[in-house]
C-alpha cells in the first residue's frame, strides 16, 4: 500500500456502488435473509450517517460507514474490504478512523452487528482486536444465532 487516503464518499458513486453490492451480495450468501442488516447505497445517504472510503491512488480499498443512533452512541455499518485489498490492513485504518470521527463527534459508544458464522470470523477478530467485545443486541436488532452484536467504550 502507498499512501491510504480516508475521506467522506457518497456511496452511490460507481465504484463504490459496485463495491456496496458485492458488501450485500457476501451478505447474503452467508446469512439468511431475516438476518441480514447491510444497507444499500440508499440507505447510507443520510443525515444519520457518515460514510467514508478508503482509496490508494484513487482505487478504491475499502468502505466503512458510521451511522448515529443518539448524541453518545454510533454503529459501524457497511464496513467492507475490496477483495485485492484484504490482508493488507485496510479494514484496521477503517475501523481506527471511524472510532477517531466517533470520539470527534463526542461518541462515547460504538457498536456494531456482524455474522456469527465462519465466513464473519474475520471481521470479529478485528473488532475484537480493536477494542470491541460481544454485548447484547442494541437498537433494532433482535437476539439471533446468526448475528454478533459487538460494542466499544470509548470514555475507557
Amino acid at each position: 500500500m502507498n499512501q491510504v487516503v480516508i475521506a467522506r464518499d457518497d456511496p452511490r458513486t460507481p465504484d463504490v456502488l459496485q463495491l456496496l453490492e458485492k458488501h450485500l451480495a457476501f451478505a447474503r450468501e452467508h446469512s439468511p435473509p431475516e438476518d441480514v442488516f447491510a444497507l444499500p447505497a440508499e440507505g447510507l445517504v443520510s443525515d444519520d450517517v457518515a460514510f467514508f472510503s478508503a482509496r490508494d491512488d484513487g482505487r478504491l480499498l475499502g468502505v466503512g460507514a458510521l451511522r448515529w443512533l443518539d448524541e453518545a452512541h454510533a454503529e459501524l455499518k457497511s464496513m467492507h474490504t475490496a477483495e485485492a485489498a484484504r490482508g493488507r490492513g485496510v479494514g484496521r485504518v477503517l475501523v481506527r478512523h471511524l472510532l477517531d470521527v466517533a470520539r470527534e463527534r463526542g461518541v462515547t459508544r460504538v457498536s456494531l452487528e456482524t455474522g456469527s458464522m465462519l465466513a464473519f470470523a474475520p471481521a470479529r477478530q478485528l473488532y475484537a482486536s480493536e477494542g470491541f467485545v460481544r454485548c447484547p443486541a442494541f437498537g433494532d436488532y433482535r437476539d439471533s444465532p446468526y448475528s454478533t452484536c459487538m460494542t466499544r467504550d470509548l470514555t475507557a
